[in-house]
């Protein structure tokens, strides 16, 4: 008879010994999913530390001011404001736009020259032209920015004492040389102690839709550096010149059937729908504004020169001139002329050229220049910058 298996058999054994037991429900790890509460407590811890390190930041920016043994210099150094915006755009991987980055930490910088000094800056008002958007983007919203109504006024302003600095436009990339600028360099004793260039966008706006527009207003120079656009897209509208982009946007405001060529700052600040935007002819349009005053920077090896000149007024004098900037390897820039006030026969030339007066080369071709001059003022030497905004 046979016998009868009591075991298991090996196979079944080995199933059995590598068999894992289900693991139970409690054992097992929950990812709990981040609540809206939860998400809103990180971004208030992270808005609290923001702010710490930017009041740091503003505390760190005025003791370091006031250590300087000029404190005065770390009030206004455009050299050293540009290398940190070069440095921000470096390092910004978005996406918060390069602009936005500078627009805080231009307050910082402002607010922390604030608690060494108030600067008091004049301007070419009103307030939301482009020259106001220069100031700032330069001095920053805490510095005492006074809007005066015309270019005489700010250098006015300046030279009496009652502002440190002036801001004004110099030129622009569509309708070249400001002659008012220019002009009252030959009339009063200042400087030009750094520059800003803006990245000049027009924006038609109004209260009512554009086919309903009837009457656009604007500045002068506005309205050249849209001329083509205006006629190809508004050929039914009056174009009206008015003193400044800021006084168009409060007209288009108060007037129905009115639009106003002007920035988005503008737009904003008076309520008003921009219909149109970017309508500039030039998409490079760039206004160069000079900042004035009596202060003397030092050569940071991207400077530009600025000269008042009077020649004789004879045949070869102004080529006998240049010839002194190719002699020592100097870029000139830009030159424009102006008649002689008065009786007396000539032209005075307006000349800005690369270097700074105290490089050797400069300082050698001023030389020369002087030698032979009728009249010969430096009106400043100062860092270059870039266009942005």
């Amino acid at each position: 008879m046979a016998k009868k298996k009591t075991g298991t058999t090996t196979a079944a054994k080995k199933t059995v010994a590598t068999k894992k037991a289900a693991p139970k429900t409690s054992d097992v790890p929950v990812r709990k999913k981040k609540t809206a509460a939860s998400a809103e407590a990180d971004l208030r811890r992270m808005d609290k530390e923001i702010l710490k390190l930017l009041n740091k930041r503003t505390s760190m920016t005025t003791k370091a001011i006031e250590k300087l043994p000029n404190p005065q210099e770390g009030m206004f150094n455009p050299l050293a404001d540009d290398e940190l915006w070069a440095r921000l755009e470096g390092w910004n991987s978005g996406p918060l736009p390069d602009q936005s980055v500078r627009g805080v930490f231009n307050e910082v910088l402002s607010a922390a020259r604030r608690r060494v000094k108030t600067q008091r800056v004049a301007y070419l008002g009103p307030q939301f032209s482009f020259t106001h958007i220069a100031a700032i983007e330069r001095f920053g919203k805490r510095t005492d920015l006074i809007p005066v109504r015309t270019i005489a006024a700010v250098f006015e302003e300046v030279n009496r004492g009652h502002a440190e600095f002036g801001l004004v436009p110099i030129e622009n990339s569509t309708d070249g040389r400001v002659v008012d600028t220019l002009d009252m360099f030959t009339r009063l004793p200042l400087r030009i102690c750094g520059e800003i260039q803006i990245n000049v966008h027009h924006n038609l706006m109004a209260r009512c839709q554009r086919s309903e527009i009837t009457e656009i207003y604007s500045k002068p120079q506005a309205l050249s550096q849209c001329r083509e656009w205006l006629a190809r897209n508004m050929p039914q509208a009056r174009l009206i010149e008015v003193t400044s982009t800021s006084t168009a946007a409060q007209l288009a405001r108060d007037k129905p059937g009115v639009g106003a060529i002007a920035s988005q700052q503008a737009a904003v600040e008076y309520n008003l729908q921009i219909v149109a935007d970017d309508i500039e002819d030039n998409s490079n349009n760039v206004t160069r504004f000079a900042v004035i005053g009596d202060k003397d920077t030092k050569p940071t090896g991207a400077d530009r020169t600025a000269i008042l000149l009077q020649i004789s007024h004879k045949p070869g004098s102004l080529a006998d001139s240049l010839a002194v900037f190719k002699k020592n390897k100097i870029n000139l820039t830009w030159i424009e002329s102006f008649p002689l006030r008065g009786p007396e026969s000539g032209y005075l030339f307006f000349l800005d050229f690369e270097g700074h007066c105290h490089e050797a080369n400069v300082g050698r071709a001023l030389v020369a220049l002087e030698k032979d001059a009728v009249r010969m003022e430096i009106l400043g030497s100062y860092p270059r910058s870039e266009a942005h905004g």
